[in-house]
């Protein structure tokens, strides 16, 4: 039998070259095949063992040793600084000021440094007429003095002639007019005795009055000059010459800046926790560090509008840098106490309570602790499984849990 024509051609056309295309396409499949399945087969093995190709996923924290330091509950508050003595000066009495003999920043002693005087014109010419009136005064009582002695005389004179008539008229030897003359002499002279002695006694009176007198317009005189009360600065001058000093009314201000104190208000709350000379204060001046200080005043009585209470604390031999008037910084210490404590921010709150992540070795461990008291970016733990020097988390500890792997980066001193 004879071939179609047509299907020669179709033969002849498939030739070698199909050939090779047609081996490409199967290499091709079978490569693929291979590949799937070795996919396959690894995806299983990943399955079934991911440690051993996975590493372990740790949190990186660092770490703050527990300490044992002291805790403060302190107050901090500002205060002012004032002389312990300083003394406002005035005239004592009415008067012009007739001249100022010191200024501002003169230093001054009490009882030897003339401060100022007032007009003195008056008072010299009050003086000189009090002792005008005490020689007066002693001139009338030497008068009455000599006046005494001369009735006495008299009155001795008389006596004896009374007695001598009383002596001849019971011998019926004068007339009984006689005799009562000489009784009537005689009790009046007595009597001029006494009215002598009481011009004495007034005169004598008279003269204390009269230097009482001449006391007080001495005292006046020497009034009219101020001297200094304290040791001390002048640090105001309130008024100048030819100004009516009176009174009252201060002329000058001095400071002894000797000694100063530190004077604070405090919220009426702390009064029962403030006591004299025991609770202490950390004073700061002018960036000058007064170091911790003694309060040596608590006020009695508590503010009835405003509720505080005022303390100082006395400062001796202050730096040169500190001066009445500057601010202070105070901090009241209102209780102290050593204990074990902690990095504030190591304070977790988890599960309605505070606690704290220790690392023991390199798994972090929840400890829960109980806080007191807050100083200096530390908090006091007073209930807490933490001993001193443990490692405890305050870095990354947002990211820690009980039991996690940790890395420890760093190590805080």
């Amino acid at each position: 039998m004879t071939a179609h024509p047509e299907s020669k051609i179709r033969t002849a056309k498939i030739g070698p070259a199909g050939k090779v295309l047609a081996a490409l396409v199967v290499f091709v499949a079978v490569g693929a095949g291979g590949y799937f399945l070795y996919q396959q087969k690894a995806q299983a093995q990943s399955s079934e063992s991911p440690e051993a190709t996975a590493p372990e996923k740790r949190v990186a924290v660092v770490t703050t040793p527990a300490e044992t330091r002291t805790f403060e509950q302190s107050l901090p508050v500002q205060g002012n600084i004032e002389a312990k003595h300083f003394a406002m000066v005035a005239a004592r009495i009415p008067g012009v000021i007739e001249a100022i003999k010191v200024d501002e920043g003169d230093p001054v002693i009490a009882g030897r440094t003339v401060l100022f005087e007032t007009d003195a014109v008056s008072l010299k010419r009050n003086v000189q007429i009090n002792q005008h009136n005490l020689k007066v005064a002693q001139c009338a009582q030497r008068e009455a003095a000599a006046n005494l002695d001369k009735t006495k005389v008299d009155f001795h004179k008389a006596k004896l002639d009374y007695e001598r008539f009383q002596r001849l008229h019971a011998k019926d030897a004068v007339t009984a007019d006689a005799f009562e003359q000489q009784q009537s002499r005689y009790e009046q002279l007595g009597a001029v005795v006494k009215l002598a002695t009481a011009q004495v006694d007034l005169t004598a009176a008279q003269v204390d009055q009269a230097q009482a007198a001449l006391a007080i317009a001495e005292k006046d005189l020497a009034d009219a000059t101020i001297y200094a009360p304290i040791d001390g600065t002048v640090s105001l001058r309130l008024q100048e010459p030819g100004e009516m000093g009176d009174p009252g009314v201060p002329v000058m201000r001095i400071d002894d800046t000797s000694v100063l104190e530190v004077a604070a208000f405090l919220p009426a709350q702390y009064y029962g926790a403030v006591t004299a000379n025991q609770t202490a204060m950390k004073i700061r001046v002018s960036g000058v560090d007064l170091g911790s200080q003694v309060i040596t005043y608590k006020s009695p009585t508590i503010h009835p509008k405003l509720r505080v209470f005022e303390v100082k604390c006395l400062l001796k031999e202050p730096p040169a840098a500190v001066a009445p008037g500057a601010m202070a910084e105070v901090v009241v210490v209102l209780d102290s106490r050593p204990g074990l404590g902690v990095p504030t921010r190591a304070i977790q709150q988890r599960g309605g309570g505070s606690v704290v992540f220790v690392v023991e070795g390199d798994t972090a461990r929840q400890k829960a602790v109980k806080t007191g008291l807050e100083s200096d970016g530390w908090v006091e733990l007073r209930d807490a499984d933490v001993t001193d020097g443990a490692a405890i988390v305050t870095m990354g500890q947002y990211m820690v849990e009980d039991g996690a792997a940790v890395s420890v980066q760093q190590e805080r001193k």
